[in-house]
């Protein structure tokens, strides 16, 4: 999966030589740098086998977000099977110019957009559109998902969409909107996952 960056980290982190590996679809195989600094963290590549398991028949032509980008794995995996455009936000600078290159390199910048910008802020200062999937997977202890969620429910999200949330398994899921229905959850060690389905 991707990596994430905790909203502290400086924009003057000097990067060393890290890599993604896509795992299926146009990209498959390919292998991206992404910056290896203080506060990115990797997730399994059998959590990201898992989640595109549930979400693949949903991803072709499909609109979608990836709010914490960091190595924009979730991102870029959703691009090469098939979805039609990714919105990346993430609040570092180093990671999104680098998610800027890795789409030149792959010929995709008219797939993506990439915003270097707080992912709250965005979402409550941004003209909304209707994404199909969210892939939520904040820096861990820090509060992310309850500022984020009600953003969502203001636009962002199409009937019927679908809304992948990670996070650590100690913690507790803020209080949820009674349309969104769990699909999917599982444990892969210190990390939950889940996949919700949102109804209007």
């Amino acid at each position: 999966m991707k990596k994430k960056v905790l909203s502290n980290v400086s924009n003057k982190s000097k990067a060393k030589a890290s890599r993604l590996r896509i795992i299926a679809g146009e990209w498959r195989s390919r292998q991206l740098p992404i910056p290896d600094i203080e506060g990115l963290r990797p997730t399994p590549d059998r959590v990201r086998e898992t989640l595109f398991n549930w979400i693949n028949a949903y991803l072709p032509g499909a609109v979608c977000g990836d709010l914490f980008c960091g190595s924009g794995a979730l991102g870029l995996e959703a691009l090469s099977r098939g979805a039609k455009h990714m919105t990346f936000v993430d609040n570092s600078r180093v990671v999104s110019q680098q998610m800027q290159t890795n789409l030149a390199t792959l010929g995709a910048t008219d797939k993506a957009n990439v915003i270097a910008q707080n992912a709250a802020v965005f979402l409550d200062t941004v003209t909304p559109h209707a994404m199909d999937i969210v892939f939520l997977d904040p820096p861990f202890r820090k509060g992310w998902l309850a500022q984020i969620i009600p953003l969502l429910e203001k636009g962002w999200l199409a009937d019927r969409a679908l809304v992948y949330i990670e996070m650590e398994k100690e913690a507790d899921l803020p209080a949820l909107p009674s349309h969104w229905t769990l699909l999917k959850e599982k444990v892969a060690g210190q990390l939950v996952y889940r996949l919700f389905e949102i109804s209007k």
